[in-house]
């Protein structure tokens, strides 16, 4: 099985493997304790912390554990909108945020639109921070379904001459692209960059108003030392291996679109992510489209990350205005291999055409 679905959750890193065996040796004892093996486990915590810290450039005590993205997401915006009560109840954010963040958000949210390759409106991003009642900004740092890279520092200038908070979704971009100043709270997924599942980041700048009992949630201290030394090694890599999958993803980008008819590439093809690219293929049933991909040996998604289980439309690619159907998230983490890409080209192709026979439509 070739698996391409890095963006949902990338194969575990050799240096957290090494980190979360080690760890379940020495940090098994509650932190929060004073006898010996709990000192030894709150000092495996403090390194934790220190070591993501540094590498996100916060202060260590402006960085919280969760139990994952989802928690940290709706946490950030909760909390947000609560330290803001004063200011009012309302929360802008773009049509193509993560559901967790637009669960949290609930009535309160104010929809900002994205063109048809994904990216903000900044014009109507402007306007809509600095109406009344708006208590806190929220903004993916890059599109976890097409890949786009939003203007969180245009964003964030703006949010500032407002004087609103802004909170950033930088689950596809920590350990991958750097992400830019000028957000008061950020949240992360270890599971995203190599470290284990169940481990989120959560980090609230001093300053920013915040409702009392800010503390970690993440109980599981292995798997966080884990995805601390994870993100360093992959913070290390960062620049070669975006150098390396990105002639990658533009081949694969440039030959769909040329090989398989009736096919539409998503996403802005200048400025995005390294990892990721979707197409949408027209006539083509997207759960059909999925397991006959699966069957050939390869792991990929179709529809949100959130939502491909129930094969739901993407509400990301409706508010692009493209083809929600028949949809095909590739990406690629630091053990995809020039063949792997190689093999999914060639038999892409008759994958579709067989689908698209099955269904009677020929001739495309």
């Amino acid at each position: 099985m070739t698996y391409f679905d890095a963006a949902a959750a990338a194969p575990l890193h050799p240096v957290a493997r090494q980190a979360l065996l080690a760890a379940l040796d020495d940090g098994w004892a509650d932190p929060g304790k004073l006898y010996s093996q709990a000192r030894r486990a709150r000092q495996l915590l403090d390194a934790a912390r220190a070591t993501t810290a540094e590498i996100l450039r916060v202060r260590p005590d402006e960085l919280t554990f969760t139990s994952g993205g989802t928690e940290a997401a709706q946490s950030a915006v909760r909390g947000g909108l609560s330290g803001r009560r004063r200011a009012g109840d309302r929360l802008v954010h773009s049509a193509i945020e993560h559901s967790a963040v637009l669960y949290a958000a609930g009535s309160a949210g104010v929809e900002v639109p994205v063109d048809r390759q994904g990216r903000l409106d900044l014009d109507a991003w402007r306007e809509a921070v600095k109406s009344p009642g708006v208590a806190l900004a929220a903004l993916i740092s890059a599109s976890h379904e097409v890949g786009t890279v939003q203007p969180v520092a245009e964003a964030a200038q703006a949010c500032a001459a407002a004087g609103v908070p802004l909170y950033v979704d930088a689950a596809q971009s920590v350990g991958r692209v750097p992400v830019p100043d000028g957000w008061s709270l950020l949240t992360a997924s270890a599971r995203k960059w190599g470290g284990p599942a169940g481990v989120g980041l959560l980090v609230v700048r001093k300053g920013v108003r915040w409702p009392p009992g800010h503390e970690d949630t993440g109980r599981d201290l292995p798997a966080i030392v884990a995805a601390a030394a994870a993100l360093r090694a992959v913070s290390g890599e960062q620049a070669a291996e975006a150098a390396r999958l990105a002639p990658l993803v533009d081949r694969i980008r440039r030959v769909v679109a040329a090989t398989v008819p009736d096919v539409e590439v998503v996403g802005d093809p200048d400025d995005r992510l390294p990892h990721l690219v979707t197409f949408s293929c027209l006539y083509v049933d997207g759960e059909a489209l999925l397991h006959a991909l699966d069957r050939r040996g390869f792991a990929v998604s179709s529809g949100s990350s959130c939502t491909s289980s129930t094969l739901r439309p993407s509400h990301v690619l409706e508010a692009m205005g493209v083809l929600s159907h028949g949809n095909v998230r590739v990406s690629l983490h630091r053990e995809t291999t020039e063949a792997d890409v190689d093999r999914f080209l060639s038999e892409l192709p008759d994958v579709v055409a067989t689908l698209r026979a099955e269904a009677g439509v020929t001739d495309l």
